[in-house]
C-alpha cells in the first residue's frame, strides 16, 4: 500500500476499549515477528523513546482463522516508503514527512495469507493483561505525586510544582520507570546536579524509612477514596500521535499528567498501594510499587 493512503493510527484505548473491529492498512515481514498495522485498534503500544508500559497482546481474527498478537509497538512510515518500527525508528516523533502508526507484531516472520492488506479483522487486547498493566500505571504516578509531597521539605530551592502543587521531585530525578504487571520501579538519580538544584540527599538518607512511611499512609488516603477518586484519560484528538493527559480526583484536587498509557476508572479498582524505598546505592533510589487489586 503506497504511503500515500496511510493517515496516522486512530486509536481507542484511551476510553478503556479491548477489542474492536478494523482493517489492515500494512503487513511487514521481519525476523522478530511480522508486523501488522490497522486503521483503528484498541490495542496499545510501548512508545519507544520512553518505554515504561509495555505494549498490549492478544489476538486478531477474522472468521475461523486468528493470529496471536506477542506485543504491540510505535511504528512509523516516511513519505519515501521507508518503514521502521520500535526502537528502529531514526526519527523524533512528529518530524515532518513520516506517518505514526501502531504495529502489532505477530509470533512469526511471516504474516499468515488471511492476514492481507485489505482484511477486516477484529482485534482482541488480553484483557486481564491489559487491566493489570493499568492498576500499575496509575499506581505508579500516585505514588510519584506521594513521593513528591514526602520530600517536599527537602528542596532548598525552587524545583517547580508537580500535579498537585508540590515541589516537583519525580520529574526532576526520574531517570526510569518500568510499568510492570500490577506494580512498577522507578529509578531516581541522587547526583550532583540534583544537590547543586538545592535537594538534600543526606538528609533523605537518614530518614528513608519515615519517608517510606509518608508515602504509605498518603496511598492508603487515597485509595480509602474509593469510587470517589475518579480516573480518566483526556484525549486531544483520535490518533496516536494526539496528546493524552491522565486525570485523577483527588483530596488535594484534580491530578493532571501527561501519559501515553492506560489507567484504571476510579481508585475503587485498588484494594492498597504500597510503595517500598532501596538506597542500596547511594547515587539512586529506587521505589517499587505494589498495587494490590480490589
Amino acid at each position: 500500500m503506497s504511503s500515500a493512503l496511510l493517515t496516522a493510527t486512530r486509536i481507542t484505548f484511551p476510553a478503556g476499549a479491548t477489542a474492536g473491529p478494523a482493517i489492515v492498512l500494512w503487513v511487514s515481514d521481519a525476523e522478530a515477528g511480522a508486523l501488522v498495522v490497522l486503521d483503528e485498534t484498541p490495542f496499545h503500544p510501548v512508545d519507544h523513546t520512553w518505554p515504561d508500559q509495555p505494549g498490549d497482546t492478544g489476538v486478531l481474527s477474522a472468521g475461523t482463522e486468528s493470529a496471536a498478537i506477542v506485543d504491540t509497538v510505535m511504528a512509523a512510515l516516511s513519505d519515501q516508503g521507508e518503514f521502521a518500527a520500535g526502537a528502529d525508528i531514526p526519527v523524533r516523533r512528529g518530524t515532518p514527512g513520516w506517518i505514526w502508526l501502531v504495529a502489532h507484531r505477530l509470533d512469526a516472520v511471516t504474516a499468515p495469507a488471511w492476514l492481507t492488506e485489505g482484511a477486516g479483522v477484529t482485534a482482541a487486547v488480553d484483557r486481564d493483561r491489559r487491566e493489570a498493566l493499568s492498576r500499575g500505571h496509575s499506581a505508579c504516578h500516585l505514588a510519584s505525586l506521594a513521593l513528591d509531597a514526602a520530600v517536599a521539605d527537602l528542596w532548598r530551592k525552587d524545583a517547580g510544582a508537580d500535579a498537585l502543587g508540590a515541589p516537583a521531585f519525580d520529574a526532576r530525578a526520574n531517570q526510569s520507570s518500568r510499568i510492570l504487571l500490577d506494580g512498577s520501579v522507578d529509578e531516581y538519580r541522587l547526583g550532583k546536579s540534583l544537590r547543586k538544584a538545592g535537594f538534600d540527599t543526606e538528609t533523605l538518607a537518614a530518614t528513608l524509612a519515615e519517608r517510606e512511611a509518608a508515602i504509605n499512609a498518603t496511598l492508603a488516603r487515597w485509595v480509602a477514596q474509593g469510587a470517589a477518586a475518579t480516573s480518566r484519560i483526556e484525549v486531544g484528538g483520535p490518533e496516536i500521535t494526539d496528546r493524552r493527559t491522565w486525570c485523577c480526583t483527588l483530596p488535594e484536587g484534580e491530578a493532571r499528567i501527561l501519559c501515553g498509557g492506560t489507567h484504571v476508572e476510579s481508585l475503587a479498582a485498588f484494594s492498597a498501594i504500597t510503595v517500598n524505598l532501596d538506597l542500596s546505592d547511594p547515587q539512586l533510589l529506587v521505589m517499587a510499587t505494589t498495587a494490590v487489586p480490589a
